[in-house]
């Protein structure tokens, strides 16, 4: 293994290398106009009116503004926009687009978002404060491992992506390393912990085959959005866009695969710290029947969860459409995330067995304790009536 100097060296030189790859993918297309986007300030809100949408029977509210640029190259300077993409007040504070030409140098300014940073690092700091209070010690790690989760993600995955190496092994070494360091940052080097890693690592590699089978199965080409169109056109073709829905697969079926695996391993090793007397068969049936639990519970949060977020899409296509349903749904936008609801929700239903029968087989050694034969016919009952 490397010294941890030359490590600090080696993860100095990837990150490096990722950013120059960045900077270097972003500076191309220089015949294109500049795009910059700045913090800028409601100075006065010189007009404002309801205005119709042209072609359309849609209102929206017009407005024109004084602001002044707060940050960039023109810090300090007033100009007037008009606006009709959201409602600014005096004071209020947002992004706004400059654009340069690159045919005369003129400058066009836009509103592109209300500045929202405010509301989001409260809410990011309750619920650090939150983990904190409730979760104690556990719940620090459990920051550290998102926080290096997150990391792993924007700053190798996805420049990995852009430079052309392949989304889905590099999905998967991603995956692979946020299952590991995520579980013993977390939970420490245990048995506990090794059992529930290598039962994410066996469904992983399960589901990432159903996926692949599913995909090409299906004829998915990996375009269900405007986004991945865009994305297209802005990488020239680079990106192999099925083997990114692939990785998308895998990625968003962690952060549930984590916690059905570790409840799983924790409730084997607390049945055995209970009553090491029972046989790791009896330990396992008792293991599953929480793990069913589990599963009822868990089921259902992928597809709400898709449905909550899509509801507006989906509702443009129920209202407007002129074929059926099931033209619907099979259109790539809906089937893409029902394909991706079923692997993801398989994923979770053959975790539990997995991981319980790796926890059984690692943290129970087979033994023979003498108890008394009440308490042995009691636990029988309570097994039969759980079944």
């Amino acid at each position: 293994m490397l010294p941890y100097s030359h490590m600090k060296k080696v993860f100095a030189i990837v990150f490096l290398f990722f950013a120059f790859s960045g900077c270097t993918h972003a500076q191309q297309n220089n015949n294109a106009d500049t795009l910059s986007m700045v913090k800028a300030q409601v100075i006065k809100v010189e007009k404002q009116g309801v205005q119709n949408v042209t072609g359309t029977s849609v209102n929206t509210i017009e407005q024109t503004l004084q602001v002044k640029i707060l940050d960039g190259d023109q810090t300090g300077n007033i100009v007037t926009i008009d606006n009709d993409y959201t409602t600014l007040t005096e004071g209020e504070v947002f992004y706004m687009q400059i654009t340069k030409s690159s045919y005369d140098g003129s400058l066009s300014y836009a509103v592109s978002e209300p500045y929202r940073m405010p509301v989001i690092y409260f809410f990011i700091g309750l619920f650090i404060l939150l983990v904190v209070i409730f979760g104690g010690i556990q719940g620090i790690r459990g920051l550290f491992s998102l926080a290096g989760s997150l990391v792993l993600i924007f700053y190798v995955l996805i420049p990995s992506i852009l430079n052309g190496y392949p989304s889905i092994w590099v999905g998967l070494g991603i995956a692979g390393i946020i299952i590991t360091l995520g579980s013993y940052i977390t939970h420490g080097f245990r048995k506990t912990t090794s059992a529930a890693i290598v039962g994410m690592a066996i469904t992983i590699v399960i589901t990432s085959i159903l996926a692949f089978f599913a995909v090409h199965a299906a004829h998915f080409t990996g375009f269900s959005t405007e986004d991945t169109v865009y994305l297209n056109m802005d990488t020239a073709g680079s990106i192999n866009f099925l083997n990114l829905l692939l990785a998308g697969i895998i990625i968003g079926l962690l952060g549930i695969l984590y916690d059905v695996a570790i409840s799983q391993a924790v409730s084997v090793e607390e049945l055995h710290t209970v009553a090491p007397h029972l046989s790791r068969r009896e330990i396992y049936n008792r293991a599953i029947r929480i793990g069913r639990e589990h599963i009822g519970a868990l089921v259902n949060i992928l597809a709400i969860a898709y449905v909550g977020a899509s509801l507006p899409i989906i509702l443009l296509y129920v209202q407007s459409a002129q074929f059926s349903n099931m033209v619907l749904v099979n259109k790539e936008l809906f089937s893409t995330e029902i394909i991706r609801t079923m692997v993801g929700s398989i994923g979770l239903i053959i975790a539990v067995p997995i991981t319980t029968a790796i926890a059984v087989y690692i943290l129970i050694q087979p033994q023979k304790k003498s108890i008394s034969k009440n308490v042995e016919r009691g636990e029988k009952k309570e097994i039969q009536d759980i079944h």
